[in-house]
């Protein structure tokens, strides 16, 4: 089998170019772009060293949601859903007191899982 050299010139165009494509779209703008379906992330409340309060958004234009999730080393649960704030501002944090019933809950989670 005779290979005009144009072959395997073009092979390795391709294979140089594929981690070249994806160092450029890494370090630049273009990469950076929210594809649709993502979550972006609205504010993090941190609890204690392994758990934390977290809003996300998700969703796109009138389907676009709120997600108030409790995470923790064992998981991710949904505390709440909500309407997302178009004035650009995270929601205010709750006070210390309001936010007990959500720490014996997620303390009672990992008892129960140590046992």
């Amino acid at each position: 089998m005779v290979h005009d050299g144009s072959s395997l010139l073009w092979l390795g165009l391709v294979i140089v170019a594929i981690p070249a494509t994806l160092w450029f779209l890494k370090r630049t703008p273009l990469g950076q772009a929210p594809l649709p379906g993502t979550a972006r992330l609205v504010a993090v409340l941190p609890l204690s060293t392994g758990q934390r309060v977290v809003t996300v958004e998700v969703g796109r234009g009138e389907q676009r949601r709120w997600l108030v999730l409790g995470v923790t080393a064992q998981g991710i649960s949904k505390l709440h859903t909500m309407a997302p704030q178009d004035d650009g501002q995270a929601p205010r944090p709750a006070p210390a007191a309001a936010l007990q019933p959500l720490l014996q809950r997620l303390r009672r989670t990992k008892d129960d899982d140590a046992r």
